[in-house]
C-alpha cells in the first residue's frame, strides 16, 4: 500500500473532509475551529470524501491512493476532468461562455489566426499562469510568436494543453494599470448537488458585491450548468460582458478551488444542512 494520506476527519457526524494546509490563505480553512469535529482512529467501511489537499497534479493517482485506504473522493477521475479541465466542460456550455478552441500539440501562430481575430485570451486547459497579462491577452502577431515560444518553460503552462478563446470585454471593478489580467465584475460561486453554496467576488481586494436580482440570474444559469455537468461539488466563475451579458469564465472541482469571497463557513454549514437532510430521507422499502 502506498503511503497512509492524511487522516479523514468527519464534520458535525456527515462531511467527511481529508484536509492538509497548503499556505494559501484563500484556500485553508479550519474545520475544527468552526464545527465539531472527530478523527475516528479506525474506520470499517468505505467512506465518501471531499478531498482539500491543493490541486493535485495527477487526480487519478491521488484517487487511486485514497481508495487503497478506504476513501472514495467525492468525485471520480472522469468527474474530476469535467468539472476542471475545459476541453471536457465547455462542449456541455459552449453556448454560455467564449468560443473556445484546444491544442493536443503546440500550434503555431498562423495556426491560431486562422480561426481567431486579434485580441484573442490565451490560456492552459487548466488555468492561467498566475493571471499573467503578457501570457493571456494577446494583442499582436509579435505577442503570440513570444508567447508560444516561452510556453514550454514555463513551469505552470508546459504539462498543459494550449487553449485559445475569443476575447470578451467585460465589465471593469478597477482601473486597468496593464500589469496584470484587467479585473472584472466576476463571482466564484460553489455548487454542490446542484444547489448554489455560496456566491463571491473573485477579485477579494476590490470593493465590489453581487446584487439579489444578479444573484438570482447567476443562481438559474448555475443550475442549468450543475444539470449538463453532473458532478457533485463543482466551483463556476461568472462574470458580466461589457454590454450586460453574463458568460461563464471557468469551471473547477470544488476541491481543488480557493474561496476567493465566498464565506467559507457559511458554504460549508450549507453542504452540511443538505447532508444532514439526506441522510434523514427515508430509503425506499425494497421488501414489503
Amino acid at each position: 500500500m502506498p503511503d497512509r494520506p492524511p487522516s479523514p476527519t468527519l464534520v458535525e457526524g456527515v462531511l467527511w473532509i481529508v484536509t492538509k494546509p497548503v499556505g494559501f490563505v484563500q484556500y485553508d480553512f479550519s474545520f475544527e475551529d468552526q464545527f465539531q469535529c472527530t478523527h475516528p482512529y479506525q474506520i470499517d467501511r468505505e467512506i465518501t470524501a471531499i478531498a482539500r489537499l491543493g490541486s493535485a497534479p495527477d487526480y487519478p493517482a491521488r484517487y487511486a491512493e485514497m481508495a487503497e485506504w478506504g476513501i472514495r473522493l467525492i468525485h471520480t477521475p472522469e468527474q474530476y476532468q469535467r468539472s476542471s479541465l475545459l476541453p471536457h466542460w465547455y462542449p456541455l456550455i459552449k453556448e454560455l461562455t467564449p468560443r473556445s478552441r484546444w491544442y493536443d500539440i503546440l500550434p503555431t501562430a498562423e495556426a491560431i489566426l486562422s480561426e481567431f481575430e486579434l485580441p484573442v485570451f490565451i490560456k492552459g486547459e487548466r488555468q492561467t499562469n498566475k493571471h499573467s497579462r503578457s501570457q493571456s491577452i494577446i494583442e499582436t502577431q509579435d505577442e503570440l510568436n513570444r508567447l508560444l515560444d516561452e510556453w514550454s518553460s514555463e513551469t505552470i503552462l508546459w504539462w498543459q494543453r494550449l487553449v485559445c478563446r475569443e476575447f470578451v470585454p467585460l465589465c471593469p471593478v478597477s482601473t486597468d494599470h496593464g500589469s496584470g489580467i484587467p479585473k472584472s465584475y466576476e463571482f466564484r460561486t460553489f455548487w454542490f448537488h446542484g444547489q448554489l453554496m455560496g456566491a463571491g467576488r473573485y477579485w477579494i481586494a476590490e470593493q465590489y458585491s453581487i446584487l439579489p436580482n444578479e444573484l438570482s440570474e447567476v443562481e438559474e444559469i448555475g443550475k442549468a450548468i450543475t444539470d449538463k455537468l453532473n458532478v457533485p461539488f463543482l466551483v463556476i466563475d461568472f462574470a458580466k460582458t461589457s454590454n450586460g451579458h453574463w458568460i461563464v469564465i471557468e469551471c473547477n472541482d470544488g476541491q481543488d478551488s480557493g474561496y476567493a469571497g465566498v464565506n467559507a463557513r457559511e458554504m460549508w454549514r450549507k453542504v452540511i444542512s443538505i447532508l444532514r437532510k439526506e441522510n434523514d430521507e427515508p430509503r425506499p422499502k425494497l421488501f414489503d
